[in-house]
């Protein structure tokens, strides 16, 4: 459809607006009480037989939007749509009358109506609902798009997800999914003695996840204050309190770049065990992942990207130098040193920052060689110290922490560890952390004394977890981007 026909048909749409004020139909009333949706009706009443179906005395009344519209002179069919799904509906003249059919001969595809009567089937087989009443609730000014998947551009589907919503409905379908993944994971952990809280989202002091920040600033009290990037210090602080067992599905905040993979704004669910080890966690993960597969699923067998994934447990566990060995095809000696590593790393095309550490460049290492290709899911340990500020140091070897990060299907899902809980450690940390942020990383945690005062109260030894709810909907609905899966997702301006 051309700019110039979507225009016209506007006008066709306002010109009739007018002649129903001026004919003195309500435009937007709200007085229409709906007694059923479509699903209701289809899951009751498709496969009833057709003697016990055709009862007069038995009416439905439905509330939703024309997404197709037939007419034939003194008869009509329409498709309803509400939260439910779709249902045909039949308008005869001498069903409804002059008056109400008058009405209905100037609605669009698009309106949203009201609409009672009885059900019955037509020769093709469809269950219908025969209009005894209609009434028009909003008028939609607006042509809805015939092909909107097949516009050009993509982003047009983000940028007005209203429409996506109206006329796609797996669009619908996988938001639906993303809600019930949100239900499954509160009661998973309500099951097992977690408490749901809630923490602050703006934070005097950003830390929590290495992260550049946004930053906003309080009025009343002229302070500068930080969009989290993570819950983490305050849900440790809960633990301090005696919350033992804590976990927050929350909105964090990270002043990065957009990607199918990242979004500015995005979900987590972080939870928090006091007496366990990361371990402990690899295992309750496997565990959730399990429930979900089998409630979304109805097995342990996934697809996505093209892949079958299996979450059966147990997953595989594997360092992080193994990793870069297995799958970069790396010598386990040279990468071993920084001089080495930086070899290969320019040997693999790669361009790092220069003066990366090594503990650093190890990482990006893996990030860029090996990450994309942990397609089953895979428990990836071993990670530097200098990398990891908030974990506990590997008593074995101190120069690593216990830590692991989660991939299935080429994209981490998850990050725990075991909590750094000793207050003079944690100092150190966060000033070498403040000394990077002096020096020009600004993703690097500052000096949070707050928190701490917090630890010197004493917390007690615990593991925690975060999980990316986003990555989480793409894997079980096998979504290529982070944006199919966020309902508005920040998009650069419209030109």
């Amino acid at each position: 459809m051309t700019m110039e026909d979507a225009n016209e048909q506007v006008e066709v749409r306002r010109q009739k607006l007018i002649k129903l004020q001026e004919s003195g139909v309500p435009l937007y009333p709200n007085d229409f009480c709906p007694t059923h949706i479509t699903s209701r009706i289809l899951a009751g009443y498709e496969s009833m037989p057709e003697d016990q179906l055709n009862n007069p005395s038995r009416s439905f009344s439905l509330a939703g939007r024309i997404v197709g519209l037939r007419s034939f002179g003194k008869a009509s069919f329409f498709h309803l749509q509400d939260r439910g799904g779709k249902l045909q509906v039949y308008v005869r003249l001498d069903h409804v009358g002059k008056e109400t059919y008058a009405l209905f001969k100037s609605l669009d595809v698009g309106d949203i109506v009201g609409v009672s009567g009885i059900l019955f089937r037509t020769k093709t087989r469809e269950l219908t609902l025969e209009a005894h009443g209609l009434r028009l609730l909003c008028k939609c000014l607006h042509p809805l798009p015939e092909k909107w998947h097949g516009l050009a551009d993509v982003e047009l589907r983000y940028r007005q997800r209203y429409l996506d919503l109206i006329v796609n409905p797996a669009v619908r379908e996988l938001f639906q999914v993303r809600s019930r993944i949100l239900r499954l994971l509160r009661t998973f952990f309500e099951e097992r003695g977690f408490l749901e809280v809630e923490t602050p989202m703006m934070h005097p002091v950003a830390g929590g996840a290495a992260a550049r920040p946004f930053v906003t600033h309080h009025n009343a009290l002229n302070l500068d204050l930080y969009l989290r990037v993570a819950p983490e210090l305050y849900l440790k602080r809960l633990l301090v309190g005696g919350l033992d067992r804590v976990f927050e599905v929350n909105r964090s905040f990270r002043n990065e770049g957009l990607s199918v993979r990242h979004n500015p704004e995005f979900t987590m669910v972080e939870f928090y065990q006091a007496y366990a080890r990361y371990e402990d966690l690899m295992d309750l993960t496997e565990e959730l992942f399990a429930i979900l597969a089998e409630s979304i699923k109805g097995g342990s067998k996934i697809s996505f990207g093209g892949h079958t994934i299996d979450l059966a447990r147990p997953w595989r566990r594997l360092s992080l130098m193994d990793a870069i060995v297995q799958y970069g095809e790396a010598d386990k000696e040279q990468v071993g040193n920084l001089k080495g590593l930086q070899l290969y790393a320019k040997n693999k095309g790669l361009s790092p920052e220069p003066g990366l550490s090594y503990e650093k460049l190890l990482v990006e290492v893996f990030e860029e060689t090996v990450e994309a290709q942990l397609i089953q899911p895979t428990f990836v340990v071993g990670y530097p110290l200098e990398v990891s500020p908030l974990a506990r140091k590997n008593e074995s070897n101190p120069l690593f922490v216990d830590r692991f990060e989660l991939f299935i299907g080429g994209r981490e899902l998850a990050n725990a560890f075991s909590e750094l809980n000793d207050p003079t450690d944690q100092r150190q940390r966060f000033l070498q952390q403040a000394a990077a942020r002096t020096a020009g990383d600004e993703t690097a945690s500052a000096v949070d004394e707050d928190f701490l005062q917090a630890l010197e109260y004493g917390m007690p030894p615990a593991a925690g977890e975060g999980i990316g709810i986003d990555r989480l909907v793409m894997l079980f609905t096998d979504s290529p981007s982070i944006r199919d899966v966020i309902l508005f997702p920040l998009l650069r301006p419209h030109r």
